[in-house]
C-alpha cells in the first residue's frame, strides 16, 4: 500500500471526527444524552487513533541501523495493535460503562433538538471518512476481493483499521440517533442508555477483530498464496535449477517481504556460472513480486537420491526436471 494512499484516508477521518467529536461534547452539555456522550469519547478516541496511525508511519521509514538490520516497517503494526486496545479501552468499556451507568440511574434528556442534529451533520461527515477510506483501499483491493478478505489479509494495517473504525462509526451513530430519537417520543431514558450499551459493544467487538488481525502480522506473516506461487514461478522458470528444495517468506514490515529459498543446482555447474544464475533470478523475483525486496539464494547441489519426503501444503517445493 503506498504511504499517500493510506495518509490520505487517514487524514480524512481525523479531521472529521475531531469536529464531530467537539459537537457531540457540545450536545451532550446540552441534552446530557449518555449516547452523545458515548459518541464524543468515541470520536476523540478515533482521532487519537488517526494520530498514532500517521505516527507509526513516520516510525516505519526510518532506516535500517545496527540495532534493527530490516528496519522499522514492522513500527506500523506494532501502533496499529495499540489502535485496537485504545478503541477497545477507552471507547468500548467506557461506552459500557456509562450506559449501565444511566440504566441504573437514569437521566432526563433536555433540547432533543441538540443532539439529534448533531447526529445528522455526524453521519455526513463519517459517510465522506468512510467514502474516502472506500475509495483508497479500492486502489489495492484485488480484482473481485470481497471486503472481508481485504480486512482479513491486508498486510498494511492503515486502511482496514480507517475502514473498521469509520462503520463502526456510522453503526454507533445509527444507534444514537435510534436511542435519542426513542427517548424523545416515549419519555423513556432507558432507550438513550440502551444506544449507549449497543456503542459500547460495538467497539468492543472491532476492537477484538482489530486485535486478532493486528497480532497475526506482529507475530509474522509470509507471502500470500498467489504472491508465493508468483515466487517460486520466477525461480523455477528459468531452468538455472535442478530443484528448489525449500522456500519462506516474511512480510518485514508492509511494504517489504523476505525471500529465502535454498537452490539444487546441477553438480557440474561453475562458481561463476551459479553466481550469475542466483542475479537472474533475483530479478525475475523482484519483477514478479516488487515488495520482495530482501531475498536470500541458498545454492545446493542437487541430489535426487537426498529429496526430502512430499511437502506440505505450507511450502512449494518444485522440480524443474
Amino acid at each position: 500500500m503506498s504511504a499517500s494512499g493510506g495518509t490520505r484516508a487517514i487524514i480524512a477521518a481525523f479531521l472529521a471526527n475531531i469536529g464531530i467529536a467537539l459537537a457531540k461534547l457540545v450536545a451532550w452539555l446540552i441534552s446530557g444524552s449518555a449516547s452523545m456522550l458515548a459518541e464524543a469519547i468515541h470520536s476523540l478516541a478515533d482521532s487519537g487513533n488517526q494520530l498514532l496511525l500517521m505516527f507509526g508511519g513516520r516510525q516505519s521509514r526510518r532506516a535500517a541501523d545496527r540495532d534493527h538490520p530490516f528496519g522499522y516497517g514492522r513500527e506500523r503494526y506494532v501502533y496499529a495493535f495499540v489502535v485496537s486496545i485504545i478503541l477497545f479501552s477507552v471507547g468500548g468499556v467506557f461506552s459500557i460503562y456509562e450506559g449501565v451507568e444511566k440504566i441504573t440511574h437514569p437521566h432526563e434528556l433536555t433540547n432533543y433538538w441538540v443532539p439529534l442534529a448533531v447526529l445528522v451533520i455526524a453521519i455526513c461527515l463519517e459517510s465522506f471518512s468512510l467514502r474516502t477510506a472506500v475509495k483508497e483501499s479500492n486502489h489495492h483491493r484485488g480484482k473481485g476481493q470481497s471486503w472481508f478478505s481485504f480486512v482479513r489479509h491486508a498486510k498494511a494495517p492503515e486502511l482496514p483499521v480507517v475502514l473498521l473504525e469509520d462503520v463502526a462509526a456510522l453503526t454507533g451513530l445509527v444507534f444514537a440517533l435510534l436511542g435519542v430519537g426513542l427517548t424523545w417520543l416515549t419519555g423513556n431514558s432507558l432507550f438513550d442508555a440502551l444506544g449507549t450499551l449497543m456503542i459500547g459493544l460495538l467497539l468492543v467487538i472491532v476492537a477484538i477483530t482489530l486485535g486478532i488481525e493486528t497480532k497475526s502480522l506482529l507475530v509474522g506473516e509470509g507471502a500470500t498464496r498467489g504472491d508465493h506461487e508468483r515466487i517460486v514461478d520466477a525461480i523455477t522458470d528459468g531452468g538455472e535449477i535442478r530443484k528448489l528444495i525449500h522456500i519462506k517468506t516474511l512480510y518485514l514490515g508492509p511494504d517489504e517481504l523476505m525471500v529465502a529459498a535454498k537452490l539444487g543446482f546441477a553438480s557440474d555447474k561453475m562458481l561463476g556460472e551459479v553466481a550469475r544464475d542466483i542475479d537472474d533470478i533475483e530479478g525475475r523475483i523482484r519483477a514478479a513480486v516488487p515488495a520482495a525486496r530482501v531475498i536470500y539464494l541458498e545454492p545446493d547441489v542437487y541430489r535426487p537420491a537426498d529429496d526430502p519426503a512430499p511437502p506440505t501444503d505450507q511450502f512449494i517445493v518444485r522440480s524443474t526436471d
